[in-house]
């Protein structure tokens, strides 16, 4: 497996992690929430490595937009998993899965440049 990297290309951060990744010639593989959802077993498997509250974008449009009950459903992990594989554009960007399994959360440039 090569570098994966998962988001929403439309994304500012996901450009940059883009740009990022091309002018290092690193190679990935590129996970577009938007065409291909996340599935529960990888949103588990994320959760089970960083907690299933670090995936959580709670700066964006998404979280702001949610009713106050919807926001409640955040706080277990089992109903948390099941609003962010509805909403993937509130799960935090990039996520940066290395061969290895280890993740990184956001745009660390040189915590993957660390693990390369």
């Amino acid at each position: 497996m090569q570098l994966r990297i998962y988001g929403i290309k439309n994304c500012n951060t996901m450009k940059k992690t883009f740009d990022f990744l091309e002018s290092e010639g690193i190679e990935y593989e590129f996970v577009d929430y938007k065409k291909q959802a996340p599935s529960a077993a990888l949103l588990v498997k994320f959760a089970d490595k960083v907690g299933f509250e670090s995936l959580i974008n709670k700066r964006g449009t998404t979280y702001r937009k949610l009713e106050d009950e919807d926001k409640e459903k955040l706080e277990s992990e089992k109903s948390a998993l099941a609003v962010l594989a509805e909403k993937s554009s509130m799960i935090k960007r990039p996520i940066v899965e290395f061969p290895n399994g280890d993740l990184i959360l956001g745009f660390e440039p040189e915590e993957i440049k660390g693990k390369m």
